[in-house]
C-alpha cells in the first residue's frame, strides 16, 4: 500500500473514531439511562417484595397475638385493633364475625362490612353474605335470604353448593318438602359439593321420609 493511500486510511479511521465519539458523548447518556433504569427495577422489585412480605408477617403476628387474649371480648377488641386495609380487612372482619353466641350485633356488622365491600373478590363477599343468612336464621324473612342466596347459587360462584344448601333448607322452613328433597338429591351427585355436604343432604333426605338414593 502506497504511502497516500495509508495516509488517507489514518484520516479516515481518524474521522470514523472522531465521530463515534461525538455520536457517544451526545446519545452516551440514553445508555446510562437505560442500564440504571434496569438495575433500579430490579432492585425495587426486590424491595417490594420484602415490604409485602413483611408487611403479611407484621399482620399474622398482630392477629396470632389477638387470639392469643384471654376472653372473647378481648379477642375482639385485640382483632379490631389491628391495622388492615383490603382483603386483610375482610379476613379480619370474617375473624371478628366467627364467635356471634358473644356478640350477635358485632358479627353482623362485621359481615355486612365484607358484603358491602364491591373491591373485594366475589369468594370474600359471597361467604359472608352466606354466613349472614345462617346467623340471621328467622330473624331475616325466607324470602330475603332466598333473595340474598340466589345469586350465590349461581353457576361459577365459589360457594355455590353451600348456597344451594341453605337454599334446601329454606323449602323446608317453607313448608316445601318435596322440593327441598329434590334439591338435596341434586346434591348428593353434584361433583362441586363437599364430601360432608353430600352426606348432610342424605342426612336430610331420610329425615324427610325421602329416597337418597335418587339423582
Amino acid at each position: 500500500m502506497s504511502t497516500p493511500d495509508s495516509f488517507i486510511n489514518e484520516v479516515t479511521d481518524e474521522v470514523r473514531r472522531d465521530r463515534l465519539f461525538a455520536t457517544f458523548r451526545k446519545y452516551g447518556w440514553i445508555g446510562i439511562l437505560l442500564v440504571v433504569l434496569v438495575v433500579g427495577g430490579a432492585a425495587f422489585s426486590e424491595w417490594n417484595k420484602a415490604s409485602k412480605r413483611a408487611a403479611a408477617q407484621a399482620f399474622g403476628d398482630a392477629v396470632l397475638a389477638a387470639l392469643e387474649a384471654p376472653d372473647p371480648a378481648a379477642r375482639r377488641a385485640a382483632l379490631a385493633a389491628v391495622p388492615a386495609s383490603g382483603d386483610r380487612a375482610a379476613i379480619l372482619n370474617l375473624m371478628l364475625a366467627s364467635d356471634p353466641a358473644t356478640d350477635r350485633a358485632g358479627a353482623l356488622a362485621a359481615l355486612d362490612k365484607v358484603a358491602a365491600d364491591t373491591t373485594l373478590p366475589v369468594a370474600y363477599r359471597d361467604l359472608a353474605v352466606l354466613r349472614r343468612v345462617v346467623l340471621a336464621g328467622a330473624d331475616m324473612a325466607v324470602a330475603d335470604r332466598r333473595a340474598a342466596l340466589d345469586p350465590i347459587a349461581a353457576p361459577g360462584r365459589p360457594f355455590r353448593p353451600l348456597a344451594l344448601e341453605q337454599l334446601a333448607y329454606l323449602q323446608i322452613e317453607a313448608g316445601d318438602t318435596a322440593a327441598a328433597i329434590t334439591a338435596l338429591q341434586a346434591l348428593t351427585v353434584d361433583q362441586e359439593a363437599p364430601s360432608g355436604l353430600r352426606q348432610r343432604a342424605v342426612q336430610v333426605i331420610v329425615a324427610l321420609g325421602g329416597d337418597a338414593a335418587q339423582g
